[in-house]
Parts: structure tokens; C-alpha cells; sequence
């Protein structure tokens, strides 16, 4: 009992509040030394949407629920003891006292629940309940995560009174929904959590937090019935992304994804990346779609080089990789493969996800010295070919390097032949995405430099056209003509009517 010495001091102004602030913030401290989890900034949410108070902490310790397998053991009645197999309703058949309900309690909780019937008869009855064989946790992963669904986690380990029992947590299930996609936004994860009633906790998780400081107590253990929610990220930062495809509980970076790459590529079209050193064109399951295969990231860059490398016109300072999410919309990348080029950054190389499709968009102009920069680089194709047919002294097929010239081409193929080449301009005819074919006449300056009047940028497949000159014309015959260089220019001429 308070003496009246105590009473009067408990009266004095901001005493007593003082005391009640003290009684407050003590409790959780308590509660946490007794092995309860502190979760970070927890919510209480009602049906109606109106947050209750804010809980400091949950309670982890385990609850007993259908599929358990217990024993209650009843001191010197051994015969009123055994073990049971909960089942779904939750309530077990006891000796005497009949059915117990035990569904939502810890062991500690149930026998005191099964003390208190035995009373009746039995004067001094001491229980205990010890769990022998847990049920599964069943939990349902969503949002951005490979494969979305409900899951089934197992306990390992000890149970009951052992220490060693694992529980399953957060990053289990993440990983067993075989990983959060690129498109996650590890920092605002949310789990929910029904509790007493019919009010659900929802509490939120950084994960980036984890991989960076790992802080364990962004890893929580889980409950049966739990949702986990991986949202989409609203912005992509380059340099964090390949952090998160490096965590363990992100997609696998082994596994072969599908990209469509488009625009300003040699071959646009659908491809299959995976992790891999080098591209060699297999293709997958006899389906015919090119393999980037090895021992590297699958990348931009890799499924660029799928796509036979960029064309003398791609912008690299401009590719764009719009991403499909989970939420039905898209994520949209900008990247600037200049930067990586130049400064070696390689967080430009953005790592890709099963679905993408990346855009190398059309530069406004042609820069001579840019262009010459990217055909040494990986982005270009080793060689490209072009056709020089007509008045040279080797017509064919000329393999020459990316972002070669009209000029270079005309070289490559032996220069004009003497005294019967039209050498004042050639007809430069090209094969156009669309389908369309363009023909140009061009006037030859060899002194010129790259520029797209007297000395274009060559492009896959072009075809160089080197006419006759005048005093040929008159002199030569178009029947006189034989041989595989007639067969190829009549072919050359057919097709596309000159």
C-alpha cells in the first residue's frame, strides 16, 4: 500500500504524467526481451479503413492451428495425456473434459485453457502442451515477383520448446515465388496480417535496407495466412538496379528471358538472352530464335548483339527499354550507351527482364567521327556486307567494316574499271525496313570525307552500282554480255528494273 508521503508526491503537477510516459515506453521494451519481433512502422487497418493506434510490436511467438500435432502431457495421470492431431476445426477430445478449443493460442495458452477444465476434477492439475510436429505455413506472394501465387512454406528445425526451430520468412517466400522481378520496389514491400477479429495489420518492409546493412529485422518471420506485396517501382535508378539483381531473393540470373528489340538494329526482332560471354546464334528448342549464351550478364548490350548490331543510324545516346509490370502498365528505362562507351559505366548496360523491348531510335544527324568511334565497339557488328557490282575490277559481295563509307566500299571491291566505269557518279540502291527500296544517284568525290551527299555511310546489304561509261554503251552490246557477271547484273536488273 501507497503511504501518505507517496500519495501527496504522485499529486505534484507533471508527476504522475511523467510516471504513465515512463509505464508506456517500458512495456514494448519488455515485450521485445521476451522475444517478440519489433516490426518497422506498423499499421493497424479496420474494415472501414479508419487506422487504429500503431503497434510497436507482433508477437511471433507460434499459434497452434489445424494440422499441428501436439502432446498434453497431464502430471501423475499419464492416462488422461497423449498426443492429437489438430484438426481443421481446431478443437481436440480430451479424457473427461471432451472438446477443447485450441485454434489461435500458443502451447503456454492451451494448457492453461485445459488446466482450468481439468479442475473439476482433478484438485491440483498440472499441464503442459509441447508441439511435436508443425503444421505448413500457407502464404500468398504478389505483385512484382516471377511467379505471383499462394505457397506452402515448411517449418525446419525443432518445434515447441526447441530453440531450433526456423520459422519461414519474408525472403523464403520471396524466393521460393522464385525471386522479385526488376521492376520491384524492394524498399516499400508490404505484409498483411489478419489479427483479432476482423482487423488486418499491414506492415511495411525495406529490403534495400537489408541488402545494404543487413538488418535482420526487415526479414520478418511469418504467420500462416500471411499476403506479402512487392509493388512496381515508380522510377528506375540504374546504378541500384544491378545491386538488386545480385540479392538472393531476386529473379534468377540464369534464367533465359525474351526481348524484342527494334528500331535502329541490323536484324530487329525477338530474342532469347541468358547469362553468357559470348553471342553464338544457337537458337532455342529448334524455334529458330538466336541464343546469347555464356558466362556474363544478360544485358542490352547482349541482346543488341543478338540483333546483328546497331545500324550506321542508331542513336546510342538515346535507347529507351519499355517494361511490361504486374499492375498491367509499363515501366519506361531511358539509357544512354554513349556514357558506357566512353566513361565505362556500366550501369548504362541495364541488365534485361523476360518481356522487354528495347528501342534504339534514329539519330538526327549523321556525326562522321561518332560514327567511326562506334564500328570498333562491341554495339557494331564485326563485319557487314555490301554488293559492288557493275564496272570494278572485283564486283560482288565485299565484306567491310560498320560505318564504312560509299568511297570504302568502291575500294574494297578493286576501284572502277579503267576506261569503261562512268566513274563521275554510281547508283547506290537500298533495301529499307519497310520493305521499300530507294535508288540513288550519287556523284563520287574520293577527296571527300564521310557525308551523306558524295561519300554516305553504308548500311547491311546496300548494293553499289558502277554504270557504264558512255564509250562502253556505244561499244557493247547487252547480248555480248556472259558469264557470272552478266547472270549477276541481269539478275541486279530485274529486280530492280534499270
Amino acid at each position: 500500500m501507497l503511504n501518505i508521503s507517496s500519495l501527496k508526491f504522485l499529486s505534484q503537477p507533471g508527476v504522475g504524467a511523467t510516471l504513465l510516459t515512463a509505464t508506456y515506453l517500458f512495456v514494448p521494451l519488455a515485450s521485445v526481451a521476451q522475444g517478440q519481433q519489433v516490426f518497422p512502422n506498423p499499421q493497424v487497418v479496420t474494415p472501414a479503413n479508419r487506422p487504429a493506434p500503431s503497434a510497436t510490436a507482433v508477437d511471433t511467438k507460434y499459434l497452434l492451428g489445424g494440422g499441428d500435432l501436439i502432446r498434453v502431457n497431464v502430471f501423475e495421470v499419464a492416462e488422461y495425456g497423449g498426443e492429437y492431431q489438430i484438426p481443421p476445426g481446431g478443437s481436440i477430445n480430451l479424457p473427461l473434459i471432451g472438446s477443447v478449443a485450441v485454434q489461435g493460442l500458443t502451447t503456454e495458452q492451451a494448457a492453461d485453457v485445459i488446466t482450468e477444465r481439468y479442475r473439476k476434477f482433478l484438485k491440483r492439475p498440472q499441464i503442459s502442451v509441447n508441439l511435436l510436429s508443425p503444421r505448413p505455413i500457407n502464404v500468398l506472394v504478389a505483385g512484382e515477383v516471377t511467379r505471383p501465387g499462394a505457397y506452402t512454406l515448411n517449418l525446419q528445425g525443432g518445434a515447441g520448446q526447441n530453440p531450433g526451430v526456423q520459422y519461414p520468412t519474408v525472403l523464403a517466400a520471396l524466393t521460393v515465388a522464385q525471386g522479385v522481378t526488376l521492376a520491384a520496389d524492394v524498399t516499400q514491400v508490404r505484409l498483411r496480417r489478419k489479427t483479432s477479429g476482423s482487423t488486418e495489420q499491414v506492415v511495411n518492409l525495406n529490403l534495400k535496407e537489408l541488402i545494404q546493412t543487413g538488418s535482420s529485422s526487415q526479414d520478418i518471420t511469418l504467420r500462416d495466412g500471411d499476403v506479402i506485396v512487392v509493388p512496381t517501382a515508380t522510377s528506375f535508378n540504374v546504378a541500384e538496379a544491378r545491386n538488386l539483381f545480385a540479392a538472393n531473393f531476386a529473379a534468377s540470373q540464369t534464367a533465359p528471358r525474351t526481348v524484342a528489340v527494334i528500331g535502329q538494329v541490323n536484324r530487329p526482332g525477338s530474342y532469347l538472352v541468358t547469362a553468357g560471354g559470348s553471342t553464338e546464334g544457337q537458337t532455342a528448342g529448334g524455334a529458330g530464335t538466336p541464343v546469347a549464351s555464356g558466362s556474363g550478364l544478360p544485358t542490352v548490350t547482349r541482346a543488341i548483339q543478338l540483333a546483328g548490331g546497331i545500324t550506321s543510324e542508331a542513336d546510342v545516346t538515346n535507347i529507351r527499354i519499355r517494361r511490361p509490370t504486374r499492375t498491367a502498365g509499363e515501366q519506361t528505362i531511358d539509357i544512354n550507351l554513349l556514357e558506357l562507351l566512353r566513361s565505362g559505366d556500366v550501369n548504362q548496360d541495364v541488365i534485361v527482364q523476360d518481356g522487354d523491348t528495347i528501342v534504339i531510335s534514329k539519330a538526327t544527324g549523321v556525326n562522321p567521327a561518332l560514327a567511326t568511334e562506334l564500328a570498333t565497339t562491341t554495339l557494331s557488328p564485326d563485319r557487314i556486307q555490301v554488293g559492288v557490282v557493275g564496272e570494278v575490277k572485283r564486283p560482288g559481295a565485299v565484306d567491310v567494316r560498320p560505318n564504312s563509307s560509299l568511297n570504302q566500299a568502291i575500294l574494297a571491291a578493286g576501284g572502277f574499271n579503267d576506261a569503261r566505269a562512268r566513274t563521275a557518279s554510281v547508283q547506290l540502291i537500298r533495301l529499307n525496313p519497310n520493305g521499300s527500296v530507294t535508288k540513288r544517284d550519287i556523284k563520287i568525290d574520293f577527296n571527300q570525307g564521310i557525308n551523306e551527299q558524295t561519300n554516305p555511310i553504308l548500311r547491311n546489304n546496300d548494293v553499289v552500282l558502277v554504270g557504264r561509261s558512255g564509250l562502253a554503251s556505244t561499244s557493247d552490246s547487252a547480248n555480248l554480255i556472259s558469264g557470272p557477271l552478266g547472270t549477276f547484273l541481269g539478275v541486279v536488273r530485274f529486280i530492280f528494273g534499270f
